[in-house]
This record gives structure tokens, sequence and C-alpha cells, in this order.
């Protein structure tokens, strides 16, 4: 009995160490897991930040580090074609914002982020840091003035994803899912919710997924939001999706990431920008930096920044912080994409651009027009 018994306990330690080698293993490799996960590139999940938590982060972050030095795509920065002409060349036109709104609300503002020429199918509009969403909802619906009709909505506090659609555009969906990712703390008792907000839709045959997310903030906090990123890309669509269900042939990325600028002081990035060299700062931009690394977004697409970083304003001008932090300006808000079979559907950036003439926030809305073609 006593021989039966240590070998259970033998087997069950061979297990184990069984299983926590093959994590490693695929961690190593960079195998990919989820069918919606946009760039998992280990497989471990990251919750709270304990002591232990923190020792183990630097440690994954070294391993990481010896691990995309080999093999890596990163961001690519593509160039904006010719406004869209809203034809029968695309499948789908797609305009995309993501505006922090620092808890403020200007209906004009709002008027003036959906624009009056309506040349697209479909109507993206990611918020943080939102006013209570039935204002909201009800604000933007009748800002479009009927050109266009909510498809769905995905609220989470202050993090707020909406989805508008031509008037006709239920005849052209056969899935929509909303989910949503938590990333705790006390963000969210003062509209400052961070974490993730998502609606994964097929429309026209194109499995799309949108999201959302505000990440956390500080120019020291990279690793946080590397791992926050991670942490969005392992829980989202992974339990409520049928495990067969098709892969997303889009996935686009929008919010505030809050990375910053690296490496330089908040007066010499305001003196650049003042004498219009702010596309210098591209190389200081940590989220560029981090995907050049392979920690994050590998395989991904991004516009030019040619747009001056849209942090941190004076509420009511177009003035960097003038308060006691003089806080540095950034690209935190940003709009990412990724088609995962190239060969079967194209997509084309058309605009990627801030809105600089709202002033109601801190930030400054940014904009992208996509539009995607079938190839046959």
């Amino acid at each position: 009995m006593k021989e039966n018994h240590s070998k259970y306990k033998l087997n069950k330690r061979k297990e184990k160490t069984g299983r926590l080698l093959l994590w490693s293993i695929a961690s190593s490799l960079q195998i990919k897991f989820h069918g919606d996960s946009p760039y998992i590139s280990s497989c471990y999940f990251f919750g709270g930040f304990s002591d232990k938590r923190k020792r183990r982060l630097k440690r994954e972050s070294k391993l990481e580090d010896a691990t995309n030095s080999i093999m890596h795509e990163g961001i690519t920065t593509v160039e904006t074609h010719e406004c869209c002409e809203f034809s029968d060349e695309s499948d789908v036109c797609i305009s995309i914002i993501t505006w922090n709104m620092n808890g403020q609300l200007v209906s004009e503002d709002l008027e003036q982020v959906v624009a009056r020429k309506r040349k697209f199918d479909l109507l993206v509009i990611g918020l943080q840091e939102a006013p209570k969403e039935r204002i909201i909802s009800q604000f933007l619906q009748d800002a479009l003035h009927n050109s266009h009709v909510l498809l769905g909505n995905i609220i989470m506090q202050s993090l707020q994803l909406y989805l508008f659609g031509r008037a006709n555009s239920q005849l052209f969906i056969n899935e929509l899912h909303m989910d949503k990712h938590s990333l705790g703390g006390f963000g969210g008792l003062i509209r400052r919710k961070k974490g993730a907000v998502a609606i994964r839709v097929s429309y026209k045959g194109i499995t799309m997924v949108f999201i959302n997310c505000h990440l956390a903030a500080h120019a020291d906090k990279v690793q946080e939001r590397n791992s926050q990123l991670r942490e969005i890309s392992q829980s989202l669509f992974t339990k409520k999706l049928n495990p067969f269900a098709r892969r997303a042939r889009l996935i686009v990325w929008l919010g505030d990431f809050n990375y910053r600028l690296q490496g330089i002081g908040t007066y010499p990035a305001r003196d650049m920008i003042h004498n219009h060299l702010h596309k210098q700062l591209r190389s200081k931009d940590q989220l560029l930096r981090e995907a050049e690394r392979g920690l994050i977004f590998d395989g991904y697409y991004e516009g030019t920044l040619a747009f001056k970083p849209t942090y941190k304003y004076d509420i009511g001008s177009s003035k960097y912080d003038t308060s006691h932090k003089v806080r540095a300006p950034a690209w935190t808000d940003r709009i990412l994409f990724k088609v995962e079979d190239p060969d079967q559907l194209s997509a084309t950036l058309h605009c990627y651009d801030s809105i600089d003439t709202i002033d109601s926030s801190d930030h400054k809305p940014v904009k992208a027009h996509l539009c995607l073609k079938i190839r046959n």
C-alpha cells in the first residue's frame, strides 16, 4: 500500500514537472494561443503585481529579450493613401476614432468627431474617461442624424466602445459579440477605468475584432503596460466563443495606451514640436520601441505619426501642460491594425490623424479610415 502511494506521489511530481517544462518551451518558442489573441508571445497569465510576480515579470522580460532578439516583425509603419472615395473598389470602409474625454462632454465636439462627410460603412468609436454611457450614446446618435445606426456597444464604466453602421447594415451582419476585461485598481472610482472592451463582428463575411483599451499611466510603467496587453489578449473572447469559431481576419486595437517618450525631457520635446520636428520624436516612442523588441504588437500596422503628440494639453487650449507637473508630450492615443491573411484580405489606410481643433479634453482625438477588399 505504501509502495503504491509513493508511486502515485512520484507520478504527480513528474506530471507537474512535465507541465512546467511544456509551459517553458511554449513560452520560449512564442507559441500563439486562442483564436483572437492578437499577439500572445508567452503562455503566462498576468494578474496583480505582488513582489513575487514583479520578480517573475523581470525574469520573463529578460527571457523575452533573448528570445525576441532572434526574430520578430514589430509594428510596420504605413503611409496613408488618397482620400477614400467610398467606391466599389472597397468591400468595407471603416472610420475608427479613439478619444480620452477626461470626463468632459461637449456636444459640438462629438459632432466634429463623427464628421459631416460620412463615407464609410462602419463607424467605430472608442472612448476612455467618458461620462455616463446613456448620455454619450444619445449624443452620438443625434450627431449622426440617422445616417448610421447603433449596431452594438460595450460599456465598462468610463471605458466605452460603440459600433455604428449604415441603415441597412443589419442585412450584412451574421455575428456580433461583446466582451470586456477589467485590470482592477481604483481607476473606476474616479472615472478612469483601466482595462479593455471589445466587439467582434462578422460584416459582409469579414470577421473583425475591435479592442478599445486604457492602460496604466506614467512613463516608468512600460513593463506593466506590456503585461496588461498580454493579460487582455489572453482574456477577451476566450470563454464566450465556440472554440471552433472562425479566426478574426482583421484585428484593430485603439485607445489610450499611455506609452510615453523615452530618453528626452519635456522642454527639448516641446522645442522640437514647436519647430515642426516632432516626426523625429518617433524614435523615442515607447510603444514603437517595445514592438521593435518583439514584446508587443508583433506583425501589426500603424499609420505614420505625422501629427503632433496628442497628450497632455491644457483643457480649452492647444498648449501643452503648463501645470506644476509640466508633463512631457506623448502619443498616448493610437490605432493599430492587423490582417491575418493578406493574401485573402487587403487593408488600405486612407487617413491617420489627430483632431487638433477639439480642446475640451487634455487629449486630442485620433482618427483612422481603413478600407478592406476581399481578394479572389
